[in-house]
């Protein structure tokens, strides 16, 4: 037979398969997919194939996630000979049909080990040089999906996307790529990948928002918070939330969360649209999601309704529903008593199905809830215990040490320590500081402690601390140490790390730049600690680079000059240049920190008018009331403490402004919370003014001022500097609880007229957190209170906590000489 024949018969026998064999792309069910398969087996073409499989996954995607029947078509029959096809044909398929494939059968749930998948891999990572993005980018899902982010092939999929970058033009491939490999890029790469999708989301309908979540997403994944594009896609998602379901907002709040992004406009807007969707999210799955959004942002009475209905649900949750609904009860502090122990009781049924950081968010959200069950913690303990010992990764063992010590703790099996004493040398700082803090609450709870100097305590923080100086000596990328330094805090590090990471940011400081400008401003200021080597720095870089720095960071990078009270050689214009860049701004603020912000600035004595206008506005203060509905109650709190500040602060110091004193209600409400307790040192200041002024009725305690600020002590002096008395004598309460209490005296009983060339003297007892932790330097914060009190009339005295401690004054004579001294000079 010659050639030209043997071409013209397979020919005719191609033309005949696609006649006769019925066409799976006519099939609506998978039974007639299957039906073609069983029936046609031997004639099957690999396009028959690739269209089989890929028609088999889209059938189950065009379904609700609760109506597909995925487990059905793997177990049926004929999908084993459709996999034995695809398998034996693998060869045929091009380079398109190979990756969809693929992709299809592990949406099928097709076992990763399975030899189809493993031969399908093989042969992508074969052709890997030449496939087409769309493929590359499909092929990078299906390696996530095999938990292979972190392989050679996905490092080998990382190099080729560096190459190929500029060539990309569908949003949708690069950001799809931009995920999978989110674990494995360098700075500059991720900086190259976030100016390619920023360009690209120019050309992407406005109507698709899963382009621009999963840029976000990949903010997320890289930590890196990039305001500009973040912006661009809050907007998309503003258009498009009345499109939104409820899991889509839920992502998105839940991305915004962990870059710590807050926008105002977004939060409400995703609050009503919720709302909206209550009475339609009536089963498990979707009302779980729906309640892990909408609860935490939610008012009193939405939440009693979204708690009824989970009351109703809760039976029904599967082990991840009544997980993630017990982290949003957590969230916003839950006193559901009934609703938290149905959801517990559907946790503990699930226990053996979760995972170790599963069990970890499982045991953090009931303890922050208080929950008390004996049987359950003992249990959840146990599983705890057993994943800790078995694992051998630092943030897992890091994770277990530190819920462990959430939980009513007995005395502590030595394994657990070994183990944890095991990983420690792999630990970044964080974890060191986590585990650091779990070890000082087992010394606490192990009596034996106190018997042996030589505990397996003590060795465990001095290995902690070893290897953390190690850590420390040991960088040299200033970016690596600031993102690990971000959550550390406490009392080990202050005391054992501290001033070695102060001197290694100073061993850094050539490699400050406006990119990281305001994350160094904000730990400097979180320390508490004042370096003038390093804020000088900052402030030369930021009014040389002001125009690079986004405008929402002019609060962070303002904060240490303001809070710890220094002043630059260029202070006038480092302050200047920031008011000039956020001013165009101001409406773009999220108003609770533009609230901040405001503060800020009137600690260091400035008060641009604009911003101090627009604050005190009708249509900012309505705004802000929305918005402090669906803040954590933490920061709702610390934004009001914050607006009356300001208020009072405008009022004093910029009366032309004609701002309205609007807090007398507010200060009444918290002055009606409670007295403070007295400290024995108060108590004995007391006394001793009372003998070095000629009596009690010479000095008034806890004292009132207009505007709410309460003095420790007020004395009044006539023209001679001799104390004048008061009508009322001084006094101390004593609480059922044996402990004194300050009495303030009311504003009408204070405020009598003084005597012609008479005055008011305010004694402050300043305590440590009036200073810097690193030295003597007063804050910013005290600072402004002094300038306040002289304006409402007082000469005011500062007794700081150091010179009232100190070795000179160790007699009574001596504090009693220290306070005539300072009063009647």
């Amino acid at each position: 037979m010659s050639l030209a024949t043997e071409v013209e018969l397979h020919s005719t026998h191609a033309r005949f398969l696609r006649n006769h064999l019925p066409s799976v792309q006519a099939c609506s069910v998978e039974d007639e997919v299957f039906d073609v398969v069983g029936n046609n087996k031997a004639k099957l073409t690999v396009n028959h194939v690739n269209q089989a499989v890929g028609l088999l996954w889209n059938l189950q995607k065009e379904r609700p996630e609760l109506l597909r029947t995925i487990g059905q078509t793997r177990n049926h029959p004929q999908f084993l000979t459709l996999c034995v096809l695809a398998e034996n044909k693998i060869s045929q398929m091009d380079d398109f049909m190979l990756v969809d494939i693929l992709y299809a059968f592990l949406r099928l749930k097709v076992e990763p080990h399975d030899s189809l998948v493993q031969q399908l891999v093989t042969e992508a990572w074969l052709r890997i040089d030449r496939l087409p993005m769309s493929s590359l980018s499909k092929f990078s899902v299906c390696l996530s999906d095999q938990f292979l982010q972190y392989s050679p092939l996905m490092g080998h999929i990382t190099s080729i996307l560096d190459q190929r970058l500029s060539s990309i033009e569908d949003a949708r491939v690069l950001t799809a790529l931009m995920i999978r490999v989110s674990s494995l890029v360098s700075p500059r790469l991720r900086d190259a990948l976030i100016d390619r999708v920023d360009h690209l989301l120019n050309t992407v309908d406005p109507s698709n928002y899963r382009i621009p979540r999963r840029m976000v997403q990949f903010l997320r994944n890289v930590k890196f918070v990039h305001r500009p594009l973040l912006e661009k896609c809050n907007e998309i998602f503003l258009r498009n939330i009345p499109r939104m379901d409820a899991e889509s907002i839920s992502i998105i709040l839940g991305l915004y969360q962990s870059l710590q992004f807050n926008n105002c406009d977004f939060k409400l807007a995703a609050k009503e649209k919720l709302t909206e969707l209550i009475d339609s999210c009536n089963d498990p799955l979707s009302f779980s999601k729906l309640f892990v959004a909408l609860a935490p942002i939610a008012g009193s009475e939405v939440r009693e309704r979204l708690e009824n209905t989970a009351l109703l649900l809760v039976d029904e949750f599967s082990a991840h529903q009544a997980l993630v609904v017990a982290e949003a009860l957590d969230e916003y502090q839950s006193r559901n008593l009934s609703l938290m122990n149905k959801i517990a009781a559907v946790i503990q049924k699930n226990l053996h199905v979760y995972k170790s950081v599963e069990v970890a968010r499982i045991t953090q959200a009931l303890s922050v809830l208080q929950y008390q069950n004996p049987e359950f913690c003992t249990k959840i303990r146990s599983i705890l215990i057993k994943f800790l010992l078995q694992s051998f990764y630092p943030y897992e063992v890091t994770m277990l040490t530190r819920v462990l010590t959430t939980l009513p703790c007995p005395r502590l099996d030595d394994s657990v320590v070994a183990r944890v004493n095991e990983v420690v040398a792999q630990c970044n700082l964080g974890e060191l500081n986590t585990i650091s803090l779990a070890v000082a609450k087992w010394v606490r709870n192990d009596s034996s402690f106190r018997h042996n100097t030589h505990s397996k305590y003590v060795r465990l923080l001095q290995t902690l601390s070893r290897c953390g100086h190690e850590r420390l000596q040991t960088f040299d990328q200033l970016d690596v140490v600031l993102e690990e330094l971000k959550h550390v805090s406490g009392e080990w590090f202050e005391e054992m790390l501290l001033e070695e990471a102060m001197l290694t940011l100073q061993r850094m400081i050539d490699q400050v730049n406006w990119t990281n400008v305001p994350e160094l401003a904000f730990f400097l200021t979180r320390i508490n600690n004042l370096c003038p080597p390093l804020m000088d720095k900052i402030a030369t870089v930021a009014i040389e680079n002001i125009d690079k720095i986004h405008y929402s960071a002019t609060y962070a990078t303002l904060l240490p000059f303001s809070v710890l009270n220094y002043d630059p050689v260029q202070a006038d214009e480092l302050y200047d240049v920031c008011i000039r860049r956020l001013t165009p701004h101001i409406r773009s603020f999220d108003p609770h920190l533009l609230v901040l912000l405001g503060y800020t600035l009137a600690v260091a004595d400035r008060f641009p008018e604009e911003l101090i206008k627009e604050i005190f506005s009708i249509d900012f203060l309505g705004k802000l009331d929305c918005q402090l509905e669906t803040l954590p109650d933490a920061l709702n709190m610390r934004t009001r403490q914050r607006l009356m500040e300001l208020n009072r602060a405008v009022c004093l110091e910029c009366p032309e402004f004609q701002v309205p004193w609007f807090h007398e209600r507010y200060c009444q409400q918290l002055q009606r919370k409670g007295n403070s307790f007295v400290s024995p040192m108060q108590q004995q200041i007391h006394k001793m003014l009372g003998e070095v002024l000629g009596g009690l009725n010479f000095v008034q305690v806890a004292v009132l001022t207009p505007y709410y600020y309460t003095v420790d002590f007020e004395c009044k002096l006539d023209k001679h500097s001799q104390p004048l008395p008061y009508t009322e004598p001084s006094t101390l309460k004593i609480s059922d609880g044996e402990k004194v209490l300050w009495s303030p005296a009311s504003l009408e009983s204070i405020r009598d007229e003084l005597p012609p060339g008479a005055q008011r003297v305010a004694v402050d007892f300043l305590d440590s957190k009036s200073f810097c932790k690193n030295s003597h330097h007063m804050k910013g914060e005290t600072l402004m209170r002094q300038r306040h009190l002289e304006i409402l009339g007082y000469h005011v005295i500062q007794i700081p906590h150091f010179e009232w401690n100190s070795m000179e004054l160790s007699t009574i004579d001596a504090w009693k000489e220290y306070l005539k001294r300072k009063i009647l000079g």
